[in-house]
């Protein structure tokens, strides 16, 4: 298995055979035993270059997971071993900067022994193709291979900025709101549906927005510039609406949460130990409430 892997890694059986310290011939006669054994080829050959076949890339993923569970096994066990080893970390942009990026002085200072490679996108990444350990994601959970953790709710506010209410009048109710500009996180087919509990029971308010980003930086900083109203988590604008730099609205009626924040990671019968204390730490982090207070 770590001979076949070797040989997808290299691209050719010369360099693995010079990686593994083996003969070219003998490494092509430990792919061959393999491929009998399984009765299915899984690599193409040519002059020019190896690919895998459909058997082979499958062959592969799991050849991975499962050397990388005998390596964490092995890590595991040692006595006092402390966790080590790269982290790979996707982050939503906004979410990550503001939130997530604060709280890691401490996890560094606390694991010395783990290094951290993070990856902000609000693209949901698939974490088994682009190997990568763990993401934080505020989103709706699709992925069922995946394993999930809450982390904490996702509280969510409409608001302003005063110079947009002074030039265009401020909504009393969620009808109001298709008299407004709102702006809108991209979505399929271009609607926000905005969902309310108020005093005459649920409403949805199905949002066409003129101006639409798929990051929620963009939105806010379009919010602080007069640009329209938006409907965001109270994580990213709090700070701005305590210090006056956006209005909450309709205060009166209560907003429906987003989606919760979540960390997510690939299954495995043995979790990586780096995993492990990372989820383990933002949990730790996000039960302490000064955290929703965010940063300026």
């Amino acid at each position: 298995m770590g001979v076949f892997l070797s040989v997808v890694e290299e691209g050719d059986f010369s360099a693995a055979a010079r990686r593994l310290r083996l003969s070219p011939s003998a490494v092509s006669k430990i792919i061959g035993r393999l491929e009998s054994r399984l009765g299915v080829r899984l690599l193409q050959r040519s002059t020019r270059r190896i690919s895998l076949t459909a058997e082979g890339s499958t062959y592969a993923d799991s050849a991975r997971r499962i050397l990388n569970d005998i390596k964490e096994a092995e890590i595991a066990i040692q006595p006092g071993a402390e966790p080590r080893g790269r982290l790979r970390v996707s982050l939503p942009s906004a979410f990550g900067h503001r939130l997530i990026v604060p709280m890691l002085p401490a996890f560094i200072d606390r694991y010395p022994a783990i290094e951290l490679e993070l990856m902000f996108t609000d693209a949901i990444v698939d974490l088994l193709a682009e190997e990568t350990d763990v993401a934080v994601r505020v989103a709706a959970q699709s992925d069922s291979r995946l394993v999930m953790r809450r982390l904490a709710p996702n509280h969510r506010v409409i608001c302003a900025s005063a110079r947009y209410l002074e030039k265009h009048g401020i909504p009393m109710t969620p009808g109001d709101l298709q008299h407004h500009t709102c702006l809108g996180i991209t979505s399929r087919g271009g609607l926000n549906i905005w969902e309310f509990d108020g005093p005459d029971g649920p409403q949805s308010m199905r949002i066409r927005s003129p101006i639409e980003a798929n990051s929620t930086e963009a939105l806010r900083r379009l919010a602080l510039a007069g640009v329209g109203i938006v409907c965001m988590s109270e994580i990213l604008v709090g700070p701005d609406i305590r210090i006056g730099r956006l209005t909450a609205l309709l205060t009166g009626y209560n907003h429906h949460d987003g989606p919760p924040i979540c960390a997510v990671y690939p299954p495995g019968r043995i979790l990586a130990p780096r995993v492990c204390v990372f989820v383990d730490f933002l949990a730790e982090q996000f039960a302490n409430p000064p955290w929703l207070h965010g940063a300026p």
